[in-house]
């Protein structure tokens, strides 16, 4: 009976040791993500939405420009136009809301708010694409794996400089 009371004593003993380890990683990863979304970190991230917003517009808008005086328009056109009238509405509005964000230093709580940059997000990605695919299909589908791989490399970066506490290089 002794080893079996050893055995079960070392498995008690290994169980409290995993819960506390756990509760000290969740406590850890809280403070980082409440570090990470504070003070400076914040603001940036205010900038970084801004300065997207806004490359998007002008984007749709350069896009969108040899449409209008078209006399006919393809299928990859009309959803690119399409794709823009969705999203440079509401990226305009997210522009107002940034600015407003910023003036605050916080970000909005709105669940309304984050479904409208999603859709707008995806409807400019829509947009450029089919754009892109209009000129050649080639250019769309290269655009398309750019932005995917753009879209990895920022969060690898961002997750690599903000997860990791190091001194600012000089």
């Amino acid at each position: 009976m002794g080893d079996e009371e050893a055995r079960e004593r070392a498995r008690a003993i290994a169980e409290e040791a995993g819960r506390a380890a756990e509760e000290h990683a969740r406590a850890e990863a809280e403070r980082m993500k409440a570090e990470m979304l504070t003070g400076p970190m914040r603001l940036e991230m205010l900038r970084q939405l801004g300065l997207i917003y806004g490359g998007l517009i002008l984007i749709g808008v350069y896009m969108v420009q040899p449409f209008l005086t078209a006399p006919s328009l393809d299928a990859t056109a009309v959803v690119s136009i399409v794709a823009f009238s969705v999203a440079i509405p509401l990226l305009a509005a997210l522009v107002m809301v940034n600015r407003q964000e910023t003036f605050r230093r916080r970000r909005t709580p709105s669940v309304t708010v984050t479904v409208a940059q999603v859709i707008a997000q995806a409807a400019a990605l829509v947009g450029i694409v089919a754009g892109f695919w209009h000129v050649t299909w080639i250019a769309g589908v290269t655009f398309l794996a750019a932005a995917f791989a753009a879209i990895l490399i920022h969060s690898a970066g961002f997750w690599r400089l903000e997860g990791t506490p190091q001194q600012p290089t000089p």
